[in-house]
């Protein structure tokens, strides 16, 4: 049963510019990976792969190269199945994360006969939800405060807000506005500063925003700078959650003196930045090991990569509300039973649309 995979771009239109720290994004550039075997043809599984540029390690100019090349080398050596978990951890692809966690969910939908049901549990069988964060982007104080409202008149319990591209006496009046409307009783509130507060300057941008109690607050400096981040996370009056900090670190014992030596209270895991779902739960494992929280996040994948980040999120206990909400922010999104309602990520009755060719 030899196995072949297949490689198709697509462009994602973003329904309005995405600010972030890193500039605004119209489109963006994913690829779908088609997998199958030479004994039943029609049955596809099917990953997908979307680095992001500016962050993920893997946002290079030889990216649909190296997917081509993966799809001859798949083809050439005849890969069977049980040669396949080798060749998805191989040495070749550490440098790629986002296409190795494309080829493993293409793998797991493969197993499941391409039903895009990766994982049976509650939330696939649609019995259970998701409950999500509302993301506010980065923009201008009306577009901000446009998206705040929107999302509190949708339900949502928890917002998430970008922050570090405005004033920050701007940023701390629109905490200010939301906590007047909701207090932290009704409303739990996370930001994300996205490495944007300088090291000397950082504790005290921490203390005047607890005063809005803040759940927590994403990557306060930029990654890279251990020492600094290991003394905001010992003092800091907000939890501190590592999110860039994870890019790379894929040896299990850089990962354990990572969190060792920073003590964070939460670390954020989006599949695509640190190598896939199994790498994923290595994460959960250590931070478990060492007392700190976490919670899944898409990294602006389509509805096929949020399908597969959900459904493998729902075979933990959730205790807090997940980053999994970014398929509404596409023109042209591959139509899925994915549905979001108050605050809740669903897995509904709808059908997959069928993916660009």
């Amino acid at each position: 049963m030899p196995l072949f995979l297949t490689v198709t771009p697509h462009q994602l239109q973003f329904k309005f510019d995405a600010r972030t720290s890193r500039g605004a994004m119209r489109m963006h550039q994913v690829y779908y990976l088609l997998l199958y075997d030479s004994d039943s043809p029609g049955i596809t599984g099917v990953g997908e792969c979307a680095p992001l540029p500016g962050l993920s390690i893997d946002a290079r100019p030889d990216l649909e190269s190296k997917l081509n090349q993966l799809a001859e080398q798949v083809g050439e050596q005849q890969l069977k199945a049980d040669e396949w978990q080798g060749f998805l951890m191989s040495d070749d692809l550490l440098e790629w994360p986002a296409i190795r966690f494309a080829l493993e969910t293409a793998w797991l939908d493969l197993q499941q006969v391409g039903r895009k049901t990766l994982f049976e549990n509650s939330f696939s069988q649609g019995t259970t939800g998701i409950p999500i964060n509302g993301l506010v982007w980065m923009g201008e104080k009306d577009f901000m405060q446009q998206q705040i409202s929107k999302k509190l008149n949708e339900g949502y319990t928890c917002l998430k807000l970008k922050i570090g591209s405005l004033d920050f006496a701007t940023e701390l009046d629109i905490l200010h506005q939301i906590r007047e409307v909701a207090g932290p009783e009704d409303l739990t509130i996370r930001v994300d500063a996205n490495g944007a507060f300088a090291p000397d300057e950082a504790f005290r941008k921490l203390e005047r925003l607890a005063r809005y109690s803040l759940h927590s607050i994403e990557q306060p400096i930029r990654q890279g700078q251990p020492e600094q981040m290991q003394q905001l996370c010992a003092y800091t009056p907000i939890p501190i959650a590592l999110d860039e900090e994870l890019i790379g670190v894929q040896d299990a014992t850089k990962q354990a003196e990572l969190l060792d030596f920073v003590k964070p209270q939460y670390i954020i895991l989006k599949p695509t930045l640190v190598g896939g779902l199994q790498a994923s739960a290595d994460w959960i494992d250590m931070a478990a090991q060492h007392g700190i929280g976490w919670w899944m996040t898409s990294a602006l994948e389509s509805n096929i990569g949020l399908n597969a980040i959900s459904q493998f999120t729902a075979n933990y206990a959730i205790d807090m509300p997940q980053g999994l909400g970014t398929g509404q922010l596409y023109h042209n999104n591959i139509a899925s039973p994915l549905q979001i309602d108050k605050g809740w990520l669903w897995y509904g009755d709808s059908a997959w649309g069928e993916l660009p060719r």
